[in-house]
């Protein structure tokens, strides 16, 4: 199974007994929208719904950190998502959230994992069935095996700083990489870890909202400086933006860690030092 899979051959596995599909929709609930209605109210046959907003460090301040691998494990096992299961993720965010599930599932051990291309918007605009309710669930057993040489933490950020031996490239909007934009997050910075990288995560996607490949994909990076040879940790607001990096770099065969905290912790750690700017002034 390719990373990335087209509607048209998701269409045609449908009812294949190794084969799960999950919707990983997460939007912010400032936005509105009940994502668990939304899934009741309409999915691709078969899937079952992940709730990224529930899938983290509950006992974490910050909003998204990875949760126990214990955890992940039972969330999987109760999705009936285990051990032979090829798995196919998809969303309809418009932060591509389908990529944060697929990280955490690599960094969790599962390894037969997907994206639909396009999402739930795609398979709908085509016009192909979609079911009502919740799917009955089989419980399955899922081997966790957590490897954290993928995540980064704040210490390790810090030390990148004098070490400059990963690019740091920052998935936000450019109005919240340089400070134009206040962070939405109470007591904490603008501004961008000096020295990175800004791509906004949306350069890694078409107007219909598939992702770009191939020269297309490897030039969004190229135009943000990214040299594709050397070692990158991405980062966002959350670790959720960053995620859709970390895939677009996969799709080109490249890997990258994530700083996991990212600018939530960054940003709102008063010993860190902030840049703002295109042309970085320095705070702290």
């Amino acid at each position: 199974m390719d990373a990335l899979v087209t509607t048209e051959w998701l269409a045609g596995e449908l009812g294949a007994s190794d084969l799960r599909i999950v919707d990983a929709t997460y939007v912010d609930a400032a936005l509105g929208r009940d994502v668990a209605a939304d899934y009741e109210a309409a999915h691709i046959p078969g899937a079952v719904f992940l709730n990224l907003g529930e899938l983290r460090d509950t006992d974490n301040p910050l909003p998204m950190m990875l949760p126990s691998a214990e955890k992940f494990a039972s969330r999987m096992q109760s999705l009936g998502l285990g051990d032979g299961s090829r798995i196919v993720l998809y969303d309809d965010s418009p932060w591509h959230t389908a990529a944060r599930a697929w990280w955490m599932l690599r960094t969790f051990g599962a390894h037969d994992v997907a994206i639909l291309d396009g999402g739930l918007a795609k398979w709908r605009a085509e016009g192909r069935e979609t079911a009502s309710g919740k799917e009955t669930l089989r419980h399955r057993h899922f081997t966790v095996w957590a490897d954290h040489k993928g995540v980064r933490t704040l210490d390790q950020m810090k030390a990148n700083l004098a070490s400059g031996d990963e690019q740091v490239v920052d998935a936000r909007s450019a109005a919240r990489f340089t400070g134009e934009e206040p962070d939405p997050r109470p007591a904490t910075h603008a501004g961008h870890i000096p020295g990175s990288k800004n791509l906004p995560y949306t350069g890694l996607f078409n107007p219909d909202g598939t992702w770009k490949r191939g020269d297309a994909l490897a030039t969004a990076f190229a135009q943000a400086g990214v040299d594709l040879d050397r070692p990158i940790a991405l980062t966002c607001g959350s670790g959720i933006t960053a995620s859709t990096l970390a895939f677009g770099l996969h799709l080109l065969g490249k890997d990258a860690a994530l700083y996991d905290g990212s600018w939530s912790e960054w940003g709102a750690d008063r010993s860190t030092p902030k840049a703002m700017g295109a042309k970085e002034t320095v705070d702290g």
